[in-house]
C-alpha cells in the first residue's frame, strides 16, 4: 500500500516539534511527525515547568531571547489557561549577597517594560519582616523584590500541541521510531518503524524537519548518514521535590554563590519543586538522572534560604533531562545560550531543516520561524494564526478557572473539590467531555489511587496517546506522587489489556 506524500516530516515529538507540526498543519501543509518514544518524554518533561522571560539571560545580554520570551508570557496563558498560569516570584535579597541591589532592579525594570506586559501585575519592593514570603526563609533576608512570571504543566504542554495538530489532520506517530530518512529524486524517502509492533512504514514528503532535540546530531549520523560536527551541547538539568516547605502560591528565586541560581515552586498542592542544576552531559540522554552531587548542591543552595534545611531525606521524587543548547561555545553550562537556531541544508534540492536549542516559553515563536523557513524551500502556505488560538480545553477566559471548577462540581456534585481543581488544570473544558454521563462516584470506573480513576485513563489512552503507566502517573497527570507500586502495577496490567483502545 502506498502511503500518501506529506509536504513535511517532523522528526521528534518534544514541544518543538509537535510545535512545528501544529503551526504547519494549521496553513494547510501536509504534515507528518514521528516520535520514538512518548510525546515530551525527553528534555519537554524534564524543565522547571516555568513560562518566563528568564531574567538571568539579562546578564549575557540576550536581549532578543528574554523579548521574545516576555512577550510570550501573556499569549501562551491565553492559549492555555488550564495548564498556564501566572506566578509571581520572590527574589530575597542580602546585602553583599551576589548581585547588588541597582543591578537587580535595573533588571526588573527592563523585565517589566521589554515584554509589552498587560495582564500581569508589576515588580514590588517586599519588607520580609512583615510579608509571609518571609516566614519560612532565614530572618537575614529582610528585603526582597516580587516579580510575575508563569507556570506550566509542561508535558500537557506538548501532548495538547499534538492533540490539536491531529485534530487539524496531520498523521502523528507516537512510538514511531524513523530509521532512515534519504533524498531521492527531490523527495525524502522516510522509513519508520512502530516500536511495538516492528511494523514498518515509509512516507515520502518535500521537507524534512529535524526536531529530536537531545538526538539532533545523532538523527543526522544514524539515519542521514551524515558525518555533523557537534552542534549540540548537551547540558543536564535536575530537579528534586520535598514535602511542601512553605504555604501560600508564591515561588521563590534563591541567587547561590557561584553565580547560578535555582526556583523553589510550590508544587502539586503538597510538595515544593526545587532546581535546577546545569552540567555538561555525555551519554544518551535517556539515561540521565540525578547524581548525588546535584542532590547534595540542591538541598545545600536550598538550605542558605529556607529556615528549616532541606536534606535529601525530605525528597519525595526527582527527575532529570538533557537540554539540548545550541553550541556557542560557552566556557561553562549555565552561560551556554538558550536561545534557538534553525539551520536548512537544501542538498539535491530537498530541504532539511535542523532545530537546535529552544525553551518552552518561545516554542510557538519558535515555529513561526521554522515555517518562514520552510515557505522559502517548498512554497508558502496561508499565515501566521497561533498566536489568537486556543489549545484543546483552553476555551475560557484567562481568569476563569475557578468558574470551570464550579461549573464542572455543579454538572458533577459527587466530584471532590481538590479532584474537580485537578481535572480542570489538567483538561480545561474537555473535562466537561470526559465526565459526560457520570452521575456518581461509580461511573468513574475503576479506582488506581489518588484521584485516578477508570474514566480518565480510558480518556488518555483513546485521546492522548498513553500507552503505559508511566505516560498516564508522570506526564498526562502527576498522580505517580500519590500512587504506590502496587497501584502503579495494577494501572499497568489494566492498560495492557486495553490495547485496542489506544489511538497510537
Amino acid at each position: 500500500m502506498t502511503e500518501p506524500e506529506f509536504d513535511i516530516f517532523v522528526i521528534g515529538g518534544g514541544i518543538n516539534g509537535c510545535g512545528i507540526a501544529r503551526d504547519a498543519v494549521g496553513r494547510g501543509y501536509r504534515v507528518a511527525l514521528a516520535e520514538m518514544n512518548d510525546f515530551g518524554s525527553g528534555t519537554s518533561s524534564g524543565s522547571t515547568k516555568l513560562i518566563h522571560g528568564g531574567l538571568r539571560y539579562l546578564e549575557h545580554y540576550e536581549f532578543r531571547l528574554v523579548r521574545e520570551a516576555l512577550m510570550e508570557r501573556e499569549v501562551l496563558w491565553a492559549m492555555a489557561p488550564h495548564i498556564i498560569w501566572p506566578m509571581r516570584f520572590v527574589l530575597p535579597f542580602q546585602k553583599g549577597g551576589v548581585r547588588p541591589a541597582w543591578l537587580i532592579r535595573l533588571g526588573l525594570f527592563l523585565y517589566d517594560h521589554l515584554g509589552g506586559r498587560k495582564l500581569l501585575p508589576a515588580t514590588k519592593t517586599l519588607d520580609m519582616r512583615r510579608d509571609p514570603a518571609g516566614k519560612p526563609l532565614k530572618p537575614l533576608f529582610s528585603k526582597a523584590f516580587e516579580y510575575s512570571d508563569g507556570w506550566v504543566d509542561d508535558a500537557r504542554l506538548v501532548v495538547l500541541n499534538a492533540r490539536d495538530a491531529s485534530d487539524r489532520g496531520a498523521l502523528i506517530l507516537a512510538r514511531t521510531k524513523v530509521m532512515s530518512c534519504r533524498r531521492e529524486r527531490g523527495r525524502w524517502t522516510v522509513e519508520v518503524e512502530d516500536q511495538r509492533t516492528g511494523a514498518r512504514r515509509t512516507f515520502t514528503a518535500k521537507m524534512l524537519v529535524n526536531a529530536s532535540g537531545p538526538w539532533v546530531d545523532q538523527v543526522l549520523a544514524s539515519t542521514m548518514g551524515q558525518n555533523a560536527n557537534r552542534q549540540v551541547r548537551l547540558v543536564q538539568g535536575s530537579h528534586i521535590v520535598v514535602k511542601k516547605k512553605f504555604e501560600g502560591t508564591r515561588a521563590y528565586f534563591f541567587q547561590n554563590p557561584d553565580n547560578r541560581i535555582i526556583f523553589a515552586i510550590p508544587y502539586e498542592q503538597d510538595y515544593t519543586l526545587i532546581g535546577t542544576t546545569d552540567r555538561d552531559f555525555e551519554g544518551d540522554p535517556k539515561n540521565a538522572s540525578i547524581s548525588p552531587e546535584e542532590i547534595d548542591y540542591l538541598c545545600s543552595a536550598a538550605s542558605e534560604y529556607f529556615a528549616e534545611p532541606v536534606s535529601s531525606q525530605d525528597i519525595v521524587w526527582t527527575y532529570s533531562a538533557v537540554r539540548p543548547l545550541y553550541d556557542d561555545g560557552a566556557s561553562k553550562a549555565q552561560e551556554a545560550t538558550r536561545d534557538y537556531v534553525l539551520k536548512v541544508d537544501a542538498t539535491d534540492a530537498t530541504p532539511l531543516l535542523n532545530v537546535f536549542g529552544g525553551k518552552l516559553t518561545t516554542y510557538r515563536r519558535l515555529a513561526e520561524h521554522a515555517l518562514e523557513k520552510i515557505a522559502e524551500e517548498i512554497g508558502g502556505k496561508g499565515s501566521t494564526w497561533t498566536a489568537t488560538s486556543r489549545l484543546p480545553g483552553g476555551d475560557f477566559d484567562v481568569n476563569g478557572y475557578q468558574e470551570q471548577v464550579a461549573k464542572l462540581m455543579a454538572a458533577h456534585p459527587f466530584l471532590g473539590a481538590a479532584h474537580a481543581q485537578r481535572l480542570v488544570r489538567a483538561y480545561g473544558t474537555a473535562a466537561f467531555e470526559m465526565l459526560r454521563g457520570a452521575q456518581s462516584q461509580n461511573d468513574l470506573g475503576r479506582y488506581f489511587g489518588g484521584d485516578l480513576y477508570g474514566r480518565e485513563v480510558d480518556w488518555l489512552m483513546v485521546h492522548e496517546w498513553a500507552h503505559q503507566a508511566e505516560d498516564v502517573i508522570w506526564r498526562r497527570t502527576k498522580q505517580g506522587l500519590r500512587l504506590s507500586a502496587d497501584e502503579v502495577h495494577v494501572l499497568e496490567e489494566y492498560m495492557a489489556a486495553l490495547p485496542a483502545r489506544s489511538v497510537g
